[in-house]
């Protein structure tokens, strides 16, 4: 190693040098690894830094190469070696989602989007995702003013609807036990609905978690997104149908611990069938997927983001198999 090394770094007189330079690229490298391969031990006690953390942790994998050009320029053997600990820990966690695992199968399409209160073009909006071929779509943060003008542009597309608070629910085929779900907020941003697919029954739950923030002072701001994610995930583990599919903006990634009430339960149908990360925010310059599709008794054969509409969202969509028996 230390004879590959010195010819690596060929025109260095001491060659000792390329094992003693780059201690501080050397730490850099061992603590972003560190930080990614213990995540779930970093705590939440102090302005929630362990969730912070998670929601972005495929961007840590970017200091992989930085670290490695940083290393080869400052010619150290040390920081080059070190750079091997966070890019198989990031491959190790991430690797997976790099390739296309998308199928054929499926007799079920689902679509949901955040559309968005202050959306300057609701028709559009409503236009662009029916076009998207879902046999049930979500819709959330509707507007009270904009209602109207989603349930008109989506009439001819959809024969059954509800909407409830802030969240609404399309469907081409019948929907039966339609209700609030209470998220422990004091409004509706949450609901449930039993579709009658060809397939057979499904409960779909449509639901938009409380904001989250960034704050120099706070931290990661998410309390009451962490309380209203526990009560779904109580709403979802009483429910008695046994094939469950969630829609919605759940201003949280897969990682992020503090929506495991939800994702201890249930698949993502992103990790399980997408091509990449499906990242679906900011529309703008997607860096975290906090858009979710979610199932539980039910197989994922494919799911993508759709392209951007008048929201800060993107729309995702998924292709399932509700009928499982084969």
């Amino acid at each position: 190693m230390s004879r590959l090394a010195n010819r690596l770094f060929a025109g260095r007189r001491d060659g000792r040098g390329i094992w003693r330079r780059g201690m501080v690229l050397t730490a850099l490298a061992v603590l972003v690894g560190l930080i990614m391969l213990l995540h779930a031990q970093v705590p939440n006690t102090i302005g929630n830094s362990g969730s912070l953390i998670e929601t972005f942790l495929p961007w840590l994998g970017v200091s992989v190469p930085v670290l490695l050009v940083l290393a080869l320029v400052r010619r150290s053997a040390t920081a080059l070696i070190a750079v091997l600990l966070p890019a198989i820990v990031w491959l190790n966690l991430f690797g997976g989602l790099l390739g296309d695992k998308a199928g054929a199968g499926g007799d079920l399409t689902v679509a949901t989007h955040n559309v968005n209160a202050e959306n300057p073009d609701p028709a559009g909006t409503a236009r662009d995702v029916a076009g998207s071929g879902a046999d049930v779509l979500a819709l959330e943060e509707l507007k009270t003013s904009a209602v109207p003008v989603y349930e008109k542009a989506l009439a001819s597309t959809y024969r059954y609807h509800s909407v409830q608070g802030t969240v609404g629910l399309w469907s081409k085929f019948p929907m039966t036990d339609v209700r609030a779900v209470d998220i422990q907020l004091g409004w509706t941003r949450a609901m449930r609905a039993t579709v009658t697919t060809p397939a057979g029954q499904v409960a779909v739950y449509v639901a938009h978690m409380p904001s989250v923030r960034v704050k120099i002072e706070a931290g990661f701001t998410a309390r009451q997104r962490d309380k209203s994610a526990d009560a779904l995930g109580e709403a979802i583990a009483d429910e008695k149908l046994t094939k469950v599919v969630l829609l919605g903006d759940l201003n949280g990634t897969m990682n992020d611990r503090a929506l495991n009430g939800v994702t201890s339960q249930m698949r993502s149908t992103q990790g399980a069938a997408g091509s990449g990360f499906g990242f679906s925010w900011p529309a703008s310059f997607p860096m975290a997927r906090i858009d979710q599709i979610l199932v539980k008794g039910i197989e994922p054969e494919s799911s993508w983001t759709l392209p951007e509409t008048g929201s800060d969202h993107l729309p995702v969509a998924a292709r399932v198999s509700v009928d499982t028996s084969s």
